[in-house]
């Protein structure tokens, strides 16, 4: 039976080995089951997280569309409130030109309507004055004819031949704009006051007007010269800085004519409005600080009684002083009349009858 036996252990080989077969089947359709439970798992895991990131990508662009909106809500009111502003300022600056306009144009109506008549009658006033005081001089000096002074009269010839000679030499230089042999010189101050209207020059030399000169400005210069012959009052400007304009224009002029030997008296009733001049002279003719001081070319004085001390001094060296009093000034003092220039603002010219002399 020895075949039998190798035929029963092939059969048992067999067997053992389908067993086997069988089990290494079982075992891979076990793992194909799990991994297909894995694989569905997974799929529903993805599935899971693609609609999270939809939902995220949607609440984003939520987030986003809102934050937005509110962005350009509060950019459409900056805007809206920005407009709104720069409309009411707008609408404030045409206002204050319009009252600006009406003031100008109020203005150039007073000066044509009053301006005209007023000059003319301070012009003649102050005529009226100067031939009283040309009389009277007169008068003086005819009755000194008529005194009798023999025993006086080879002496003082003989020893007073230099203040005989005086009169005439201060003469020499006391402007008389309005006569017949003052024409090249009232051409020459025209010429000035022309180039400083036309062409402002901003960085002349010193002395020489540095600002922008308007042609009401130009007027007023014209007529203190010509109207009034350099000696009267002539409207304010307005403001202290407008009057320092018009005065720095007619400084210039006549430094032009007479160079250092005119001499600028400023007359104000406080410090205050004399340190409003110093800085004003000192912008418009390009002067400096050591410009002013007794001995320099402007002076400034808050009471006439001294400002008519040192303009006798300055004549008495024969030089010419420029008087100008400020709007403050209510009141003329009646000895600065005697000297041959002075300007005045008045505070009010259509009320010339109170601006007392």
């Amino acid at each position: 039976m020895p075949e039998d036996s190798k035929f029963q252990v092939s059969i048992d080989q067999s067997k053992r080995i389908i067993h086997e077969l069988a089990l290494l089947k079982e075992e891979e359709q076990g793992s194909k089951k799990e991994i297909k439970t894995e694989l569905e798992q997974l799929k529903a895991q993805k599935a899971q997280l693609e609609e999270e990131i939809q939902a995220l990508e949607a609440e984003k662009q939520e987030r986003l569309n809102r934050e937005t909106a509110e962005i350009k809500d509060v950019i459409a009111q900056m805007v809206q409130q920005g407009s709104q502003d720069l409309q009411d300022k707008r609408q404030e600056l045409q206002q204050a030109v319009e009252q600006l306009e009406r003031r100008r144009d109020r203005a150039q109506e007073e000066m044509r309507t009053t301006f005209a008549g007023v000059s003319q009658e301070l012009a003649v006033r102050l005529q009226g004055f100067k031939d009283y005081l040309v009389g009277s001089l007169q008068d003086l000096a005819v009755a000194a004819e008529q005194l009798d002074l023999p025993s006086l009269e080879a002496t003082p010839t003989e020893s007073n031949p230099p203040p005989a000679e005086t009169p005439p030499e201060k003469q020499a230089i006391s402007p008389q704009f309005t006569q017949q042999e003052w024409q090249e010189e009232a051409n020459q101050i025209r010429t000035l006051l022309d180039q400083y209207r036309t062409f402002p020059d901003y960085y002349g030399p010193p002395w020489q007007l540095r600002r922008t000169f308007e042609p009401i400005h130009a007027d007023r210069a014209r007529d203190w010269f010509f109207s009034l012959a350099g000696r009267g009052a002539i409207p304010t400007m307005g403001s202290r800085l407008q009057n320092i304009l018009v005065a720095s224009s007619i400084i210039s002029v006549l430094r032009e004519l007479y160079i250092e030997q005119l001499r600028v008296l400023v007359l104000a009733d406080s410090p205050e409005k004399l340190g409003e001049w110093r800085r004003g002279l000192q912008d418009c003719l390009g002067i400096s600080r050591s410009d002013f001081g007794p001995t320099r070319g402007v002076i400034l004085f808050e009471s006439p009684e001294s400002l008519v001390q040192r303009a006798d001094r300055i004549i008495e060296n024969e030089d010419l002083p420029l008087i100008i009093i400020d709007q403050s000034e209510n009141e003329v003092d009646l000895s600065l009349l005697q000297f041959p220039l002075w300007l005045a603002f008045a505070k009010d010219f259509q009320e010339t009858d109170n601006y007392t002399f």
